[in-house]
């Protein structure tokens, strides 16, 4: 019994050295497992399985047969470990980011950040019988997918995640256009980068915020081809840093690389939603993206807040009297009732949206459209003002004409399409020309940077400069036009109310905004408390100038308050009392 193992186990030496003998009495050699015997002298890998050492043919008994995807599966991971321990190699050379300023500092994460992508990508391609790859470790999680199949599995969007980051992308964007060949998208999330470039990269931010980086940078890439645009917005979603951060300021951004310094950059991403624990955005390219936080260190000052919203409230109320009298009391609807009507109208709407929605900048596109309805409707009311003060001097030109009909024809043709057209056409203009300059972090206006806030200061003052002359040449004329008549008791009250008119729609709506544009220097405080208390009530202005001091309106209002007398009660009661069916019967 001895005999054959003493032979078999001689072939196993002799396999062992290299040495190949046949002889007629040894049987073929063990081979492994997923393996069998060929001719009797070698052994070869089963259908799908491959040798470790590539040969087809072997006698080496410790050979091992791998599966074919579990074999590319070790290789694949094997090249992305090697890129990741690459890049943990230059993320840990303190050397390397102590040394130079903030701009060679940027310029070096620039490099790396597309050597990882490249090479990440390159992986990925390159095995690309190999679908998903992943990895983690304490620095850098990738997630890899490739795409061979042109998207032909019912599948859409691709999602991709990383460290609790993830990435949803659609598939035919990864593709590229039926590319020949597979495509791939990559998606990594990089745990300390964000201490290198850090928030002080964030060049839209004004000085008296304190920005900092709540998430994870992350990086997403296709290949083969890298440089192509998107069909439709990437959605990405970061796990904060800090949980329940107590900034309303989020801001989306994305490491632009394309000009001379590097910096994080607001371009093309978009704040979706914001909780306590995750932020989503939506971008229009692949690049690095993170979230960045801020708060404000500018103390702001608790009267100045009470006197706004006290205010606002106050004239909003005042404003809807005013609107409902222009509308309801007959006596004094003409030409400009209409006007006063619209000017109320607009600054109702103006003042509803400041007060409920100026600081809803927590979604930049909606903030966006807020600014932008603020800068029509504030405009349209300088607009309205300014065809008050056209109206009002050609009525102190015609002061002895009551219903002059030239006048108001005049009026009644050119004043909606100015009134409504003529801001339409600034705020369109402007938002055509940087509609991102819409929105601040701090509210919903108008960017003081780059002059954008001319698009509504420039008309203000044209504005204001206009009606200034108009109140001059009103006060010229009622001074000529009073010396020249008799002193009738109508011509001196005509003369009187139409000054204070003048006078009151200068300082209404002109003053107060010359009060906002001085607030500078060791004024600023007296200022900025003047032109909050006198511009939060303009409403009650125009309901006490328009409404309260005129004689009719007084009149209307007393018809509407007074008690029924004793003779329409009587007669009321006696019509609908219990015996009025019985005489209507007679």
């Amino acid at each position: 019994m001895r005999g054959p193992s003493l032979l078999q186990g001689l072939c196993i030496l002799l396999s062992l050295s290299g040495v190949m003998i046949q002889k007629a009495n040894c049987t073929c050699p063990p081979c492994p497992q997923n393996a069998v015997c060929v001719d009797g002298t070698n052994c070869t890998c089963n259908s799908g399985y491959t040798s470790q050492s590539g040969k087809k043919f072997f006698t080496y008994p410790l050979e091992i047969c791998q599966d074919i995807t579990s074999s590319s599966t070790t290789k694949g991971n094997k090249e992305l470990q090697r890129v990741v321990e690459n890049f943990e190699s230059l993320l840990t050379n303190t050397t390397l980011w102590e040394s130079g300023e903030e701009r060679e500092v940027a310029s070096k994460a620039t490099s790396i950040l597309q050597t990882m992508e490249s090479n990440v990508l390159e992986t990925a391609l390159n095995a690309p019988d190999q679908e998903i790859q992943k990895l983690q470790n304490n620095t850098v999680a990738v997630e890899t997918r490739v795409v061979t199949d042109n998207c032909s599995k019912e599948r859409n969007i691709i999602n991709l995640n990383a460290q609790m980051n993830s990435l949803d992308i659609h598939c035919n964007d990864i593709i590229q256009g039926n590319l020949q060949g597979p495509s791939a998208v990559v998606f990594i999330s990089y745990s300390s980068l964000g201490n290198i470039i850090n928030a002080t990269f964030f060049v839209g931010i004004n000085k008296e915020d304190q920005v900092y980086l709540n998430s994870q940078v992350v990086s997403a890439a296709i290949g083969p081809k890298r440089n192509t645009s998107l069909s439709r917005p990437v959605i990405l979603s970061f796990q904060h840093v800090k949980m329940k951060p107590l900034s309303k300021k989020v801001f989306c951004v994305f490491w632009n690389s394309t000009g001379e310094d590097s910096h994080w950059s607001r371009d093309g991403c978009f704040l979706v939603q914001v909780n306590e624990s995750h932020t989503t955005c939506r971008c229009t390219h692949l690049s690095s993206f993170a979230v960045l936080m801020a708060f404000t260190s500018q103390e702001k000052d608790p009267a100045l807040a009470v006197i706004t919203y006290v205010g606002l409230s106050l004239s909003l109320l005042c404003l809807l009297l005013a609107a409902l009298t222009f509308l309801l009391c007959k006596a004094i609807q003409n030409t400009s009732t209409s006007l006063h009507l619209q000017l109320s109208i607009c600054l109702f709407l103006a003042h509803l949206l400041f007060l409920t929605a100026i600081d809803r900048t927590e979604n930049e596109v909606l903030c966006a459209i807020i600014a932008g309805a603020l800068h029509y409707l504030y405009l349209a009311s300088f607009t309205w003002m300014l065809l008050e003060g056209l109206h009002l001097f050609l009525t102190a030109r015609n002061l002895t004409v009551v219903n002059y009909s030239s006048v108001s024809r005049f009026m009644k043709w050119l004043m909606f399409p100015v009134g409504y057209g003529v801001p339409a056409v600034i705020v369109a203009i402007s938002a055509a020309s940087r509609p991102r300059l819409y929105g601040t972090h701090e509210h919903c206006w108008l960017e003081l940077k780059q002059g954008f806030i001319w698009g509504f200061l420039g008309p203000v003052c044209v504005i204001i400069c206009v009606n200034l002359v108009f109140f001059l040449l009103v006060l010229w004329l009622l001074k000529k036009k009073f010396s020249s008549l008799n002193s009738e008791v109508s011509t001196i009250q005509n003369t009187r109310m139409l000054t204070l008119k003048a006078a009151a729609l200068v300082l209404i709506l002109g003053c107060t905004w010359c009060l906002g544009i001085l607030q500078v220097g060791p004024a600023q405080r007296v200022m900025g408390y003047l032109f909050t208390i006198i511009n939060s009530l303009q409403g009650v202005f125009i309901f006490l100038v328009y409404c309260l001091l005129s004689q009719q309106v007084r009149k209307w209002f007393g018809n509407i308050m007074k008690p029924k007398s004793e003779s329409e009660t009587y007669t009321l009661s006696s019509r609908f009392g219990p015996d009025s069916k019985h005489s209507a019967d007679k």
